[in-house]
């Protein structure tokens, strides 16, 4: 069994690696730690499918994940590729909507995971940190919307 200590000493400093919380002060970490989870996905693995309702988000820790839409053929087209740091999943945890797109590990990858359930008990128990994870959430989420805004004006 391991030690839930360590586990979550483990996952805060995920996450302080992973760029995206730097509004958070270091004690936060450990808060939003235990509200986390880790979870290992091998290549080939579907994280989810497109149309899933959206229960979870996860923060790519190692490895490489491959995000999917299906085209009007119905087949699937790889639409980005993302890396560590990055946060996947998190529009439909924020939003109630069904995934707008499939997520596959196209490496063995490592995944920091926080269920719907959890942002929600968060928001009860540590208001003031919560809205901070929102806040970054939707600061990335914009920063996307941005760049694929610049990316169609360019073409």
């Amino acid at each position: 069994m391991p030690d839930p200590t360590h586990l979550s000493a483990e996952i805060r400093d995920m996450l302080m690696d992973c760029g995206l919380f730097d509004s958070l002060q270091l004690a936060d970490f450990h808060t939003v730690a235990g509200y986390f989870s880790l979870a290992a996905m091998t290549e080939g693995e579907v994280i989810f499918n497109e149309g899933d309702a959206g229960t979870f988000m996860c923060i790519l820790h190692r490895g490489v994940v491959s995000v999917r839409k299906t085209d009007g053929n119905g087949h699937p087209v790889e639409i980005a590729t993302l890396r560590s740091g990055r946060a996947f999943g998190e529009m439909a945890v924020l939003d109630g909507e069904r995934r707008s797109a499939s997520c596959v590990a196209a490496s063995d990858c490592q995944l920091l995971t926080l269920g719907k359930d959890s942002l929600e008990k968060m928001l009860n128990e540590a208001p003031r940190i919560a809205a901070r994870i929102i806040r970054a959430l939707a600061v990335a989420l914009s920063k996307r919307l941005r760049m694929q805004d610049g990316q169609r004006l360019s073409l």
